[in-house]
């Protein structure tokens, strides 16, 4: 199977399905081709169409609605979780200005703490940001 995803006008993604392998091999060359997936999709529901797939082979990640298609980095990107988060151009993922999420001890797992992202901390002193949550 492959997957496809609608685009607007605005390359943000409204829609992804299913397409049958039948719909995307050449029968010449029995290479998946996603042009061949594109023209069933639109002729089915009109409009624009990306490939995409489960496990991020294509385009970086697997295309959700409200992500938006970025052609120069040919990526599917998910919405911007928070306002001071920049987007790295090698994995098209968001960051956060104080890096990656602190990692918990074994203890903390076991006691179920969590790490979760304060923009308004963040926003008041550009230090604070990552705050442990306590069950």
């Amino acid at each position: 199977m492959a997957h496809f995803a609608q685009l607007d006008e605005n390359n943000i993604v409204t829609r992804v399905i299913v397409v049958d392998d039948d719909e995307v091999i050449d029968p010449h060359t029995g290479q998946e081709d996603e042009i061949l997936g594109i023209v069933f999709c639109r002729r089915l529901l009109g409009g624009n169409w990306k490939q995409t797939s489960y496990n991020g082979n294509i385009r970086k990640r697997y295309a959700g609605i409200g992500y938006s298609y970025d052609a120069t980095r040919d990526a599917f990107i998910k919405p911007q979780p928070h306002a001071s988060w920049t987007l790295d151009d090698e994995t098209a993922d968001w960051v956060s200005p104080l890096g990656p999420m602190p990692t918990l001890t074994q203890e903390q797992i076991d006691a179920r703490y969590y790490y979760w992202w304060n923009e308004d901390a963040y926003q008041a002193d550009n230090t604070t940001g990552w705050v442990l949550e306590t069950p």
